[in-house]
């Protein structure tokens, strides 16, 4: 495998980044990360083999590159609604589902990419990573349904982490199914989901 020459940051260099980035995206998402190789990724683009290795040094860190922003951006929204004082418990919950889907309109095929197949056969260190991100996101849900429960707003119908992974399933499986040009938009599954969620667990 060829060695990653020092990245430059020129305008030119970012444009390559972007455009091995986007077809990357488009490729996992119609084929799959695990049937879509580097070689497909520079046949898209029209680069060879090595022109990829400049940029990435594997499929992983492309994946990493494309999951990374979206992740982290799942994890700020819903740490500013969790620490929102102003917010009932019901709120933040309906925010935390808004949170999680909104993404799919403005960035599908990242979020498809990033909810179905964002774990599946990568490096342990791009593993290690996500599983980081996963893992506090997952926390603050958990933590989420708990307190609503100990605060009376939500009904104390089972664990808080059973809960919690119920309704991130529910959401996470958007992922397998939505499509943009389809009959349901984001903002009426935002209030489909949210309506079934607070159905089942408002006190």
């Amino acid at each position: 495998m060829a060695t990653n020459a020092p990245k430059k940051t020129t305008r030119k260099s970012m444009a390559r980044r972007n455009q091995i980035l986007q077809s990357a995206i488009v490729l996992f998402d119609k084929r799959g990360y695990s049937s879509t190789s580097l070689d497909d990724i520079a046949k898209d683009v029209g680069f060879t083999r090595e022109g990829v290795y400049y940029y990435f040094k594997n499929r992983s860190e492309i994946l990493y590159e494309i999951i990374e922003p979206q992740s982290a951006s799942l994890l700020f929204g819903l740490k500013e609604i969790v620490e929102d004082d102003t917010l009932s418990y019901d709120e933040k919950l309906r925010g935390a589902i808004r949170n999680h889907l909104d993404r799919f309109d403005r960035y599908c095929l990242e979020m498809t990419v990033c909810l179905r197949d964002g774990l599946i056969e990568v490096d342990s260190d791009v593993r290690r990573k996500m599983m980081r991100f996963w893992k506090e996101y997952e926390a603050m849900w958990c933590d989420l349904i708990e307190a609503g429960q100990q605060d009376g707003s939500f009904r104390k119908i089972g664990d808080p982490k059973l809960i919690a992974f119920g309704i991130l399933g529910m959401c996470n499986w958007m992922a397998r199914w939505y499509d943009q040009g389809g009959p349901f938009t984001v903002e009426t599954i935002i209030e489909s989901f949210s309506e079934l969620t607070m159905g089942g667990l408002a006190s």
